[in-house]
């Protein structure tokens, strides 16, 4: 059977138009037969997502993403993608948008979730979380660590230009001028350290006998102690600081007017008394050894004594007079 020209245009023509429809749908990444279920998810930012990317589930895939569009005028983006119809999974279940490798790249991977509820459905939109990848935990963690920095380095810069406004050239030339003296200091006391450490080579041996008699000279001191010690030197201590505390109780009571040592010392009438007591005493007896006569009177064979006179120069005369 022969076909007319037309016909084999027509075949022609469908079986164009079918591989044009089988090419776009490989180019749309979705296949032209399939069961799979479309799903949606919204995103405030898909950071970089592309269609055609994998859908997977425990690590499997399972789909893939056909499209992303604009959702509406603040910006959310839907984001549709086929899964197979294979695996069941509650429409609560999520979708999270995250990292696939260290250099970049998103994938959709699906948390199935089995709680009772009726399975996921076609043109069902599901919930979404997003992970951080590890270029937005290193933004996140870095950005406060190079505000600082910045910080850091704007206070330095002003610290600069304040100290350039201090380091005046007479500031600078004093400073010279310090730093000149302190590497002399240095430079002295370096030759004060060799001075002295040829000393101390010098007389090694001296300091080694030194300090071997301070050692025994310590020595002898510690067996000492120990001698004194077994003296009975700490029981003489404590009498000795018993007879302190009574003698101390003793001034005290004397301060204090207690006693007859007390009123004695105290007492100032009565040291003026015995001091008049004394001096009378004294012209007692020196009137008694110049006139005998007026304190003792002998009579020899009833004779008639003489009556006394007193002398001019009499000391009793002169107390009596004053």
């Amino acid at each position: 059977m022969r076909l007319s020209r037309e016909i084999k245009t027509a075949i022609i023509v469908i079986g164009g138009i079918f591989l044009f429809i089988l090419g776009f749908s490989y180019l749309k990444s979705s296949p032209l037969f399939d069961n799979s279920r479309q799903l949606f998810a919204v995103y405030a930012n898909v950071g970089g997502l592309q269609p055609g990317t994998a859908v997977s589930i425990n690590g499997l895939n399972v789909g893939k993403v056909n499209d992303i569009r604009f959702l509406d005028d603040k910006g959310n983006l839907l984001v549709s993608f086929t899964v197979s119809s294979d695996f069941a999974f509650s429409k609560n279940s999520s979708v999270e948008l995250y990292d696939t490798g260290i250099i970049g790249g998103k994938g959709l991977q699906i948390a199935p979730i089995f709680d009772g509820e009726r399975n996921a459905r076609s043109n069902d939109t599901l919930r979404t979380d997003t992970r951080p990848g590890l270029t937005e935990l290193a933004q996140e963690k870095l950005t406060p660590l190079f505000k600082k920095f910045e910080s850091a380095v704007t206070d330095a810069d002003s610290l600069l230009l304040n100290v350039n406004e201090v380091l005046d050239s007479k500031t600078k030339n004093d400073l010279r001028g310090a730093i000149s003296g302190l590497s002399q200091l240095i430079n002295s006391l370096q030759g004060s350290a060799s001075s002295l450490n040829t000393i101390l080579k010098t007389n090694e041996g001296k300091l080694d006998s030194s300090l071997t008699n301070f050692q025994n000279l310590t020595a002898s001191f510690s067996k000492l102690g120990d001698s004194l010690n077994n003296a009975g030197l700490p029981a003489t201590l404590r009498s000795l600081e018993s007879t302190v505390a009574n003698l101390d109780r003793v001034l005290a009571k004397i301060n204090a007017n207690d006693g007859t040592l007390g009123k004695l010392v105290n007492d100032q009438e009565l040291y003026e008394n015995l001091n008049n007591a004394s001096r009378e005493l004294d012209l007692l007896l020196q009137d008694f050894r110049l006139n005998p006569k007026r304190y003792v009177n002998v009579s020899v064979f009833g004779k008639k004594q003489k009556e006394y006179e007193l002398p001019e120069d009499d000391p009793a005369a002169n107390t009596e007079d004053q």
